[in-house]
């Protein structure tokens, strides 16, 4: 039996720094600016780093740190990219029995492209550090078709951890949350960009079998309908949707958390911060980790804010991550709560 189960995307990630990257404007694209190259050119890299990424992927790091029994399902290439992934699933603790490989696709990558810059002083200054482009190769996890899934091998799972599906894996989210509510399997989400502007009626349709649901404010503002700066009459309705807990991230501010009956608040630390990638991960990991421990909201909050803040010191999504009895060199946030 598995404590927790992570869905979602497992791939390798390659950081690629150089002081050869300039920043042009281009009022062509939406920024306002692009990471630049000279054609025909042949550049040196300062900095080169291969690490392994996806939410699916990220998020079961931290549950196998935190001593949760936990595997990760999805599907990997058979390639070398897979391969290693595996291996450090593996050795982090996480069991990888459901992993199935595919011949249709390689495995996904990421290539990270920094531009030069010092690491930023505070996290709320976005990229201050350095300006950065991701190239992305989607593969084989958004590939993932119900048959892929043994389902016989999952049904004594008591969490299940969803984070973001698209491409044709976003089919297999209904059927995963109708299993778990059948078999009384508590259940966490993250939603990908694809599940909120693509099925968004879907996504609504399930919402009231999640016990935890994990979100950004802007999208936040288009599952609700309603303004996300309006935090009160935002989490009204998502308590009317969703009856367990609804998380909504907001950036350098820190984050809005409802239970049903209080909103709780905190920020972030005065960190600084090396790299941001799996930021995200952390923190829901951490939170839903806190909860299936028997923690209250206020301590989710804050090892999940501690897991993060810990992870985006170095470079890589996983390489920060809290083992468990562990809170990072910064004092825990404090977190207020008002009633709804």
């Amino acid at each position: 039996m598995f404590d927790v189960i992570t869905f979602g995307s497992a791939t390798r990630d390659i950081f690629v720094r150089s002081g050869s990257f300039k920043i042009i404007e281009f009022p062509d694209f939406i920024t306002g600016k692009g990471l630049a190259v000279e054609a025909g050119s042949k550049l040196k890299i300062d900095e080169l780093i291969f690490a392994s990424g996806g939410g699916g992927s990220n998020t079961a790091a931290t549950f196998a740190l935190q001593n949760l029994k936990t595997a990760y399902l999805g599907l990997i290439g058979d390639d070398a990219g897979g391969r290693e992934i595996v291996k450090e699933l593996e050795e982090l603790g996480v069991s990888t029995t459901l992993i199935k490989v595919t011949g249709k696709a390689k495995t996904p990558y990421s290539i990270i492209l920094s531009a030069p810059g010092e690491p930023a002083r505070h996290a709320s200054q976005g990229d201050a550090g350095g300006e950065r482009s991701i190239l992305v190769y989607e593969g084989a996890s958004h590939l993932l078709e119900s048959k892929d899934v043994p389902w016989e091998k999952i049904i004594e799972a008591k969490w299940f951890y969803i984070a973001g599906l698209s491409g044709a894996s976003s089919k297999v989210f209904k059927p995963l949350v109708e299993f778990a509510a059948q078999n009384k399997i508590k259940i966490a989400v993250n939603p990908s960009h694809d599940q909120i502007t693509r099925d968004l009626e879907n996504l609504k349709s399930l919402l009231n079998k999640i016990d935890i649901f994990i979100i950004n404010q802007e999208e936040a503002s288009l599952v609700a309908g309603v303004d996300y700066k309006n935090e009160q009459k935002l989490f009204k309705k998502f308590d009317e949707l969703v009856p367990g807990i609804a998380i909504m991230s907001k950036g350098p501010q820190g984050v809005a958390v409802s239970g049903g009956e209080k909103i709780y608040t905190a920020g972030i630390p005065d960190s600084g911060y090396v790299d941001r990638t799996g930021s995200g991960d952390a923190f829901g990991s951490g939170f839903v980790a806190t909860i299936i421990d028997g923690g209250t909201i206020e301590q989710a909050i804050q090892f999940g804010t501690a897991n993060a803040t810990s992870t985006i010191q170095s470079i890589g999504a996983k390489t920060g991550l809290l083992p468990k009895g562990e809170w990072g060199q910064w004092k825990k946030v404090e977190v207020t709560k008002i009633n709804l």
